[in-house]
């Protein structure tokens, strides 16, 4: 795809004026320059270029505001004043993979006043001795080359710093804890609720206790009836024994006899009538 038309379908309906970031790597400039990008893209701060077979800068338009430059595994080998004069306020520059061997080409970034960060890996410059202080005393400007700064500390990631961020923020919340409160709030809830399943369980208590008892008492009346009427039951049999030994030891005479009998039937018919 030609750089032209891959510019186009990046901007997907929308206006150059809004842009703010473009990558169009790995598509294909004619005769190894830019086309397709011009001063229309006045807010753009990153640009990338990855992979575009670039050979000349020339035709870079002005872009006042732009931060950050991608240009690695191009074919440049020079021409790099044109971004003093059209990026001004760069501040990083990526030249990994292309054609620089000296550092005579390297000389127009003296007047990037703002660059700190530039990487050169896969660059014939870089088997040059003493290529890291030479490039340092070159470019006193920069910070970083290659990803590192002369003391070979390595440069930040911008994106772990905004997790870095992130992650104080979270524990600045959790130190902070709840709003003041807000505990006392909880706590009167979640008394209020044992209190009203302390009643609705003490109501429950009390209907069951209740009818509980009445059956027991009930149940006692009862069992009092049948012990009563077992025990009359009891104390007749005994009579009627004790009044048929008494018959016996007397040895009265038969019509005696019988009338003892019927008076005792009798009675034993008066006390079955009575129950």
């Amino acid at each position: 795809m030609e750089m032209k038309t891959r510019i186009n379908q990046e901007l997907r309906n929308r206006a150059p004026e809004e842009m703010t970031q473009l990558v169009i790597d790995n598509c294909r400039c004619v005769n190894g320059e830019i086309e397709g990008l011009n001063d229309t893209f006045k807010k753009l701060e990153f640009l990338s270029m990855i992979n575009v077979e670039l050979s000349s800068l020339a035709r870079l338009p002005n872009l006042n505001k732009l931060r950050k430059l991608e240009l690695s595994n191009n074919r440049i080998s020079g021409g790099l004043e044109v971004l003093a004069e059209k990026c001004p306020n760069l501040t990083h520059l990526n030249l990994s993979g292309n054609k620089i061997k000296d550092l005579s080409a390297l000389e127009a970034l003296q007047n990037l006043k703002n660059l700190k960060s530039l990487d050169l890996f896969n660059c014939e410059i870089t088997t040059l001795e003493d290529y890291r202080e030479s490039i340092f005393e070159l470019l006193q400007q920069i910070t970083y080359l290659d990803g590192f700064d002369q003391e070979d500390n390595e440069a930040p990631d911008s994106g772990a710093e905004d997790d870095e961020d992130g992650d104080e923020d979270d524990e600045e919340e959790d130190e902070a804890g709840p709003p003041e409160g807000y505990e006392e709030e909880e706590e009167e809830d979640e008394d209020e609720e044992e209190d009203e399943a302390g009643s609705e369980l003490g109501e429950g208590e009390e209907e069951v206790g209740l009818s509980y008892l009445m059956r027991e008492e009930i149940q006692d009346e009862e069992d009092d009836d049948d012990y009563v009427e077992g025990e009359e039951e009891e104390e007749d049999e005994e009579e009627e024994e004790e009044e048929l030994n008494e018959m016996e030891a007397r040895k009265l005479p038969d019509t005696e006899f019988k009338t003892m009998i019927l008076r005792m039937l009798k009675g034993l018919n008066e006390n079955f009538k009575d129950i």
